[in-house]
């Protein structure tokens, strides 16, 4: 007994002494350390963690420390640092989101560095602009099925509708047909678990799983869903590797590999992946939309320019015809980019620092996880004048074609990784958007939503429902 006991002040003596030690070191940024040893300011950072990173900007400026759950994590808020950040071969990407990875799908570190590049390369190259054509006529068709099932008028919750149109079209072209259910109670059961994984996805990258019990069940009934589906979506093997499912392109990379054990994994972070911001983009483009007279009407001049005059009866050949051969700006868009713009995840590209380095004065040290914050970079009006503002036309600078950004914009990451998805995501948002507008009159029955401040990773999702009333035009 007085063997642990010894060891345990000694324990937490150490913790202290390098907590204290943190927080005075004039070389290294301010570090807001807290007294508990290893949790540190985890408690305060995970009530608030907005708000809380918001008073470390005003209070210490733009680059602070925070050691939360054992881990040191510089902040990097403002445009300091963002060349270093994607341009420096000292920082490492992987490192920083294996750990992640593992406590959120259970991938091993091993198979994790082993295949990282291998599937960010075969991502990247299936969905690289060149490559959307592959899609496209099915995502259309796949959108107006799913347009179908809403009738010629009705009420619904926005959120709720989005995601019912958006799940089954994202996942059916994703993985192929066959894993989204199409009963409604196994709808259901679906979108509950989703819901369950997706909320819990922030708190399950950093907590054990022991402590999250709603949220590992639903991550098991997805990974036995995909266990049971992967053989039969695979089934389909068409000769050409341009048709092949990324989903498919993944499980073959991984049998190469004999790791194909770890497929259902790689599937649940695919589906988490494709799903997770899709949705809220979508939801909050519409309600900006809606709110923005203005744009409502640029927006509307430009698909009855493209379609003419909507008509029911033909809505269907209209957009399987004219869709695909559109031109991405001659519909008012990429409003959807505008909507990342602002909402942008509040903990965006991370990575490791592997030497120390100089920034503003204070000296990085090696190991810390480096956090750089769109957030608040994409509030800065050098970039964004009024950042607050729904304002298209701002894009109207950006090259898409070029396969550019507006500068410091950086929702879809950067440097070596960027998201492989970002041009998958935003065709597929644009049509929707596009065909949801062509086909119906939307009219708001509630207030604006307040949004998840509380929520860290990825787009913040609304707190207070909306419902919408919607006809179809004539």
């Amino acid at each position: 007994m007085e063997i642990f006991l010894t060891a345990l002040f000694i324990i937490l003596g150490c913790t202290a002494f390098y907590l204290f030690h943190q927080r005075r070191d004039p070389q290294n940024p301010p570090c807001i350390s807290g007294w508990i040893p290893w949790i540190g300011a985890g408690f305060k950072f995970g009530e608030a963690p907005l708000e809380f990173i918001e008073q470390a900007r005003i209070k210490h400026g733009p680059v602070f420390t925070i050691f939360a759950l054992g881990n040191r994590i510089t902040f990097v808020t403002e445009e300091e640092g963002i060349d270093f950040f994607f341009k420096s071969k000292d920082i490492n990407f992987e490192h920083a989101v294996q750990h992640h990875v593992k406590r959120t799908v259970s991938v091993t570190k091993d198979i994790f560095f082993t295949f990282h590049g291998i599937l960010y390369g075969l991502m990247k190259n299936k969905m690289r602009i060149s490559h959307l054509y592959q899609f496209t006529e099915k995502m259309v068709e796949e959108l107006h099925e799913q347009l179908e099932t809403l009738g010629t008028d009705g009420k619904n919750d926005l959120f709720n509708l989005v995601r019912n149109n958006l799940y089954p079209v994202t996942v059916n072209i994703v993985f192929g047909k066959g894993l989204y259910p199409i009963t409604h109670k196994k709808i259901l059961e679906f979108h509950e678990h989703f819901q369950n994984f997706d909320e819990g996805f922030q708190f399950g990258s950093q907590i054990p799983e022991c402590f999250l019990r709603n949220w590992s069940k639903s991550k098991k009934w997805f990974l036995t869903l995909f266990e049971k589906s992967i053989p039969d979506l695979e089934r389909y093997r068409p000769s050409d590797d341009d048709s092949l499912t990324i989903l498919q392109l993944i499980t073959g990379a991984l049998r190469q590999g004999t790791s194909e054990h770890q497929a259902p994994n790689y599937a649940l972070l695919m589906l988490w992946a494709s799903l997770s911001n899709a949705i809220p983009v979508a939801f909050w483009t519409i309600m900006f939309i809606l709110h923005n007279p203005s744009v409502y009407k640029n927006i509307m001049e430009g698909i009855v320019s493209v379609f003419g005059e909507a008509v029911e009866k033909e809505f269907a050949a209209a957009s399987r015809v004219l869709l695909p051969n559109t031109p991405r700006d001659s519909m008012s868009h990429p409003t959807p980019s505008v909507t990342v713009q602002l909402l942008p995840p509040a903990l965006g590209v991370m990575a490791i620092q592997q030497l120390p380095y100089l920034l503003l004065n204070y000296t990085i040290p090696a190991g810390d996880m480096l956090m750089l914050s769109p957030f608040w970079i994409h509030r800065n009006p050098k970039y964004f004048p009024e950042p607050e503002l729904f304002k298209p036309e701002r894009w109207e600078k950006a090259d898409l074609e070029k396969n550019a950004f507006l500068d410091c914009f950086l929702a879809f990451g950067g440097g070596k990784y960027p998201c492989p998805g970002r041009w998958f995501a935003l065709l597929e948002l644009e049509i929707y958007v596009a065909l949801l507008f062509y086909k119906y009159q939307l009219s708001l029955l509630d207030p604006f939503p307040k949004q998840n401040f509380n929520q860290l990773v990825g787009v913040q999702k609304p707190v207070t429902p909306c419902r919408v009333e919607y006809k179809c035009r004539k």
